[in-house]
């Protein structure tokens, strides 16, 4: 079969080739910004609680912004928020699952949106796990480090604040239809709704 002049046959039989390479972006991009995210996210966490425990450990609570905002030390058995207190073990090999699934998800993770949100939880999950694993009273029971409380909230860490923005983000971009791969599943649906559309109303003409 002849193609046309100026386009090679490579092109001609596999149209989407060109397109996706120039749309497209190498993983390591996607790779390096989960990676980013996830070490911010843990860095800040690690810094915080040795600040807090370093300095508020058997101290008085510190008040600011008029009570809005009060830094305490307290110690969590249970998962973000004090839930499940009693469960350290548990909730250790949940925290350890998460990260190995992530980590598994990141092979084929071509959306930089995706990116943000997996190093998020990465991240959060990293930094409640290393108090688990090394503080008291021994490793997979370690208690998890909380030291920010707002009123009418259970005390949290950065951790938490790390997993639940991942959280969010991760139920948007699947409302959106936004994979982890970089496809959309809303515009394949789009598509072959138009197309039905379209086929529905020849037929009506005919």
């Amino acid at each position: 079969m002849q193609t046309t002049r100026g386009t090679s046959l490579s092109d001609s039989t596999n149209p989407e080739g060109g397109a996706e390479e120039s749309t497209g972006s190498p993983r390591p991009r996607r790779v390096g910004v989960l990676v980013a995210v996830a070490l911010t996210a843990l860095i800040a966490d690690i810094v915080s609680k040795s600040v807090i425990v370093a300095t508020l450990r058997d101290e008085e609570p510190i008040r600011l912004l008029g009570g809005l905002l009060t830094l305490r030390e307290t110690r969590n058995s249970g998962a973000a928020f004090s839930i499940g207190t009693g469960y350290t073990i548990i909730f250790t090999v949940i925290a350890i699952g998460v990260v190995v699934a992530i980590l598994r998800t990141a092979r084929n993770l071509r959306s930089v949106p995706w990116a943000i949100c997996l190093g998020l939880l990465l991240g959060g999950a990293c930094g409640n796990l290393i108090d688990r694993m090394f503080r008291e009273p021994g490793p997979l029971k370690g208690h998890v480090v909380d030291w920010i409380q707002v009123p009418d909230f259970p005390v949290f860490n950065l951790a938490d604040s790390a997993i639940v923005c991942g959280g969010i983000l991760a139920v948007l971009l699947a409302a959106r239809g936004l994979q982890v791969d970089g496809t959309r599943l809303t515009n394949e649906k789009n598509d072959g709704a138009g197309e039905s559309a379209g086929e529905s109303e020849a037929g009506e003409k005919c």
